[in-house]
């Protein structure tokens, strides 16, 4: 009987500490209920907090040793780490520990950096224009960032490619607002479903790194919300993230982390953003920036003073920051930890539990989906199983594949493949991640020779090629954060040797592995080309599985490729080198035109367009009808394989006012990656956000969709690959800022239906239709 007397009550406290923890119940911590909402928590909790312990909230410190400064990381941080911003034990607040990045868990340089799975850059990730993939690449980097003990990722990364030559753009989400904005949103909610928060980033303007810290954007209102404003709103709807990172740079005169306007006005009050804003490390240049929106300071000691330390001490006591301000940042910052399960789901270092294999798998299915065949002359590829001869000439091809440098570097578990590449000190190490192509592509080829060449001296890698059936050449371009490249040509003789080879061989493959667009002069005397981007831990193996057939090629571009830098609305970049640490202007004389509609307002042809991407097997789009269902614009269409092997079609819509006149001729409306198997079909349909019909009123904050006719294009890319196209009228329609109806609804009047037989013939039937 006391045996049981006594498990009973054992049973009884260990449920009631549980039911105590769920409820608040017996518990002296209300804000520890999980049953009430985030905002509650934060209030409860934000009430009994001391001056001392709001200020530790919102004053971040680098989680690792600054020689340079002469200042060492607090005790309790992680060693390495990006930042550390001190909690409230006492009330059930745990600390904030931060890794960098967007494609994995980075290191800072260092003798005890920590291994991690990289994903490949967030282009190739853009590139596959899937959702799910984008998604389940986040939820993997967030679970070893949780499984390291960290509680955010600095992740999130999403300005546009307004300039191609940006050193960070292998970061990022690409050129079009809503293509960047939906991969980057699905990569945070990944992310953010391990109970750790992630940032959205660099808020806002932030397209280059020459000057990142000095120069200043020049753009009006309309024009930024309906670009690099809007990217952002679309990722922080889809996402979710607990916090957003101000940039560097200034915008229209002021510090974009002390602009009332972005942080206040535009993302707290106009977005309802309910997080905190922090600083980019070394971005804090005043107190004031409290006032202004921004709620923590990042990454002492890269600012020059601790603004957010004792100086926002005194400025809350004598009353210039107000403590309701400072109480808002507290109770920001708790709110997300709330929201995110940060406070519920304590992080516990545990990198044991990280299935390495099955984090490599996800990362091998994201490079392939994003890999994009730009060239197959001949059907070069993919390569025969039969093949003899083959020469694979460059790019450390034999021992590895390209990483991008700066704060996003993740470091392999096997360490750098190719150390002692320049530069060795920030951005760098250069990394080359030990996945080697040529020992992928050899496996392949069991009984072949199979012979490589560094690339180095052209005459000797064409004599290579000369010998072989098919050379491939491997071309690399580094590129990383902090800088930008001069021009948008490969660095060193890649092109000499590409053109050698191929005068040598006429079946010569060029892959690609890049951080952004590059020109190609040698284009025309190639088979084909793929771009492989950076293409993560499992590069080597992915790109081997593209090249054979394994996987079919379904990745198109994100961006569009230039034909030469004179295409460009500025052709020579901002201050670039000699402006580099003196303050200029940037002037965004083409508005929203970015990418792909300043190539159409222009009338450029480019060497690639935005979209493009081929496949070894061929589709159909045809069926486009449009409608208006539920209030919103929907476009239905049919995906059919023609081809003889299954594959995957990306789907684009875009939109073209007939008689409105936009920022460029069309937009991107809505895209969804189809799957179908050799000679089925497939519907599929998209619905349109309102604000991609619409200009944006800066007097009244409203997107407003003009009367007239509009132009529903199904396209395989923004260039000449439209297949079927429909004419609508809609009548006019006002929304708010979030894309929210205010005045009148989006009308279908009419339709006049233009649809191509056949995407290879002129032919065409017009067919009249009414509205269902």
């Amino acid at each position: 009987m006391k045996k049981i007397s006594l498990l009973s009550a054992v049973v009884a406290l260990c449920c009631g500490t549980v039911l105590a923890a769920e409820t608040g119940a017996g518990n002296a911590q209300p804000w520890m209920n999980s049953r009430l909402s985030a905002g509650e928590r934060a209030d409860l909790v934000v009430r009994e907090m001391a001056l001392d312990e709001k200020l530790k909230l919102v004053f971040g410190y680098l989680g690792a040793d600054f020689d340079a400064k002469k200042t060492r990381r607090p005790a309790e941080s992680h060693k390495q780490s990006a930042g550390f911003i001190y909690g409230v034990p006492r009330l059930g607040i745990p600390h904030l520990w931060e890794t960098d990045a967007g494609v994995g868990v980075a290191s800072q340089a260092g003798p005890d950096a920590r291994p991690g799975t990289a994903l490949p850059s967030g282009l190739n990730t853009a590139a596959t224009w899937d959702l799910q993939t984008a998604y389940s690449g986040g939820a993997m980097i967030g679970a070893e960032a949780r499984a390291y003990g960290f509680n955010v990722m600095l992740a999130g990364g999403v300005n546009l490619m307004r300039e191609p030559r940006n050193g960070r753009n292998f970061e990022y989400g690409g050129e079009d607002p809503l293509l960047a904005g939906k991969i980057v949103g699905a990569q945070i909610r990944g992310i953010q479903s391990n109970h750790i928060v992630s940032t959205l980033k660099h808020f806002a303007l932030n397209d280059q790194e020459t000057g990142r810290t000095t120069s200043n954007v020049r753009i009006d209102d309309k024009s930024a919300r309906m670009s690099d404003l809007l990217a952002l709103q679309i990722a922080k709807e889809e996402g979710n993230p607990g916090s957003v990172m101000c940039s560097y740079n200034r915008v229209n005169g002021v510090y974009a982390c002390e602009s009332s306007y972005l942080l206040s006005e535009v993302l707290k009050g106009d977005w309802g953003f309910k997080g905190w804003v922090m600083s980019d490390w070394g971005a804090t240049h005043s107190t004031a920036a409290a006032n202004a929106g921004l709620d923590q300071q990042s990454g002492i000691p890269f600012d020059v003073s601790d603004y957010f330390g004792g100086p926002l001490k005194e400025a809350v006591l004598n009353g210039w920051v107000p403590s309701a301000r400072l109480d808002d940042m507290a109770r920001r910052i708790t709110y997300a930890m709330f929201e995110h399960g940060v406070v519920d789901h304590p992080v516990s270092p545990a990198p044991g539990k990280i299935d390495s294999r099955a984090n490599a798998a996800i990362s091998l299915k994201d490079a392939q989906e994003g890999m994009v065949l730009l060239k197959n002359g001949g059907e070069a590829l993919p390569l025969r199983q039969n093949l003899r001869r083959m020469a694979v000439i460059g790019g450390h091809a034999d021992k590895g594949v390209l990483a991008g440098g700066g704060s996003s570097l993740v470091y392999p578990a096997d360490g750098n493949a190719v150390p002692g590449l320049a530069p060795q000190t920030w951005p760098g190490p250069v990394m080359v991640y030990p996945s080697s192509p040529l020992k992928a592509i050899q496996k392949r080829l069991p009984g072949a020779a199979v012979a490589y060449n560094d690339g180095s001296d052209p005459v000797a890698a064409a004599n290579l090629a000369r010998e072989s059936e098919v050379a491939i050449v491997f071309a690399t371009q580094w590129t990383g954060e902090g800088m930008d490249v001069p021009n948008l040509a490969l660095t060193g003789n890649q092109d000499q040797v590409i053109a050698a080879v191929a005068a040598a061989n006429p079946n010569t493959i060029v892959v690609l592995e890049t951080g952004g667009p590059v020109t190609m002069p040698w284009l025309p005397k190639v088979s084909a080309v793929l771009e492989a981007w950076y293409p993560g831990s499992s590069g080597g193996e992915a790109i081997a599985s593209v090249l054979f057939g394994e996987v079919n090629p379904s990745g198109h571009l994100p961006a569009t490729f230039p034909a030469s830098e004179a295409q460009l609305p500025r052709p020579v970049l901002d201050g670039y080198p000699e402006m580099a640490d003196k303050r200029f202007d940037i002037d965004y004389h083409e508005g929203a035109a970015v990418g792909y509609k300043w190539f159409d307002l222009k009338g450029y042809q480019p060497l690639f367009p935005f979209g493009h991407g081929l496949s070894y097997t061929a589709f159909e789009l045809s069926g486009l009808e449009a409608a208006i269902k539920d209030g919103a614009l929907q476009a239905s269409f049919t995906v059919k394989n023609t081809g003889k092997r299954a594959g995957k079609e990306v789907a684009q819509v875009y939109v073209s006012p007939v008689s409105a006149k936009w920022e460029a001729p069309k937009r991107l409306a809505g895209f969804q990656k189809v799957e179908v198997k050799a000679g089925a079909a497939a519907r599929a349909s998209i619905a349109i956000d309102p604000r991609l019909l619409a200009d944006y009123d800066s007097a009244t904050k409203t997107w407003r969709v003009a009367a007239g006719e509009y132009k529903i294009i199904l396209a395989a890319d923004a260039g000449t690959g439209q297949r079927a196209s429909t004419v609508i009228r809609l009548n006019e329609a006002v929304y708010d800022v979030n894309g929210k109806r205010v005045q009148g609804d989006l009308h279908w009047v009419g339709e006049r239906c233009w649809h191509q037989v056949s995407p290879w013939s002129n032919r065409a039937v017009m067919m009249q239709g009414q509205s269902p």
